[in-house]
């Protein structure tokens, strides 16, 4: 008897505690959402410069890496923004010694905000010697800044919808319960068409062409509130 009146009262106790953790506040979920389209202001351009023979003559990396190098500085590119990109250049030492006829190439990596300065640089430097140019990556500088901003007006959106649906059936907000955030950005990839160059003399025959697309950051807020 005292066996069955102890589970009893266990049981009893398990319900009470279960019961008194079940929130049982009258609560409204909504998505508020805010995005933006922004031009990307940090591009970076991959860079390969590669030795050719002009006849018997040999064009050595080195003097176009001092072509490319005299053209960045002439361009206003800060010096940290320019840079070496792997360290094939060391490989090619051992390569060159072994066989004097072999072409070295070198990679590089340049940072731009202005892509009049990309096309000063290409233009300056000897055409035959760039083997390939890409784009490896690029941003926007202020993006964590505009990421705030856009959750804020995305949250206030979610407060703003849950109001006034509570409103059009009587109810009232209360306060906050939950708040969650997702990030869907956008970066779609640049069209890049390098021309044909058969001399650095014009910049317009030679210089590449580059398009593109804004770079959207959209924002989602999913918020849980009280209803009073």
């Amino acid at each position: 008897m005292k066996k069955l009146i102890f589970i009893a009262l266990i049981a009893f106790t398990t319900s009470t505690v279960f019961a008194q953790n079940v929130d049982l506040r009258k609560k409204i979920e909504v998505n508020g959402t805010a995005e933006q389209e922004v031009t990307p202001d940090e591009i970076y351009i991959g860079i390969s410069l590669k030795e050719y023979m002009d006849g018997k003559k040999k064009v050595n990396i080195e003097d176009l890496e001092a072509q490319l190098q005299k053209a960045v500085t002439k361009a206003g590119i800060a010096q940290q923004d320019f840079m070496i990109n792997n360290i094939s250049a060391y490989n090619n030492y051992w390569d060159k010694k072994k066989d004097p006829t072999f072409l070295a190439s070198k990679q590089y990596s340049i940072k731009v905000s202005d892509l009049n300065k990309l096309n000063m640089v290409i233009a300056a430097v000897d055409a035959k010697g760039i083997a390939s140019t890409n784009i490896e990556r690029y941003a926007y500088s202020k993006e964590e800044e505009l990421k705030k901003e856009l959750k804020i007006k995305a949250l206030k959106q979610a407060k703003e919808k849950a109001t006034y649906l509570l409103q059009s059936i009587g109810d009232k907000l209360y306060q906050t319960l939950e708040i969650n955030e997702s990030e869907n950005n956008n970066y779609p990839q640049p069209v890049y068409r390098m021309a044909m160059m058969k001399s650095s003399e014009s910049m317009a025959d030679s210089a590449p062409q580059i398009d593109f697309k804004k770079i959207k950051l959209s924002v989602n807020i999913r918020a849980v509130f009280e209803i009073k």
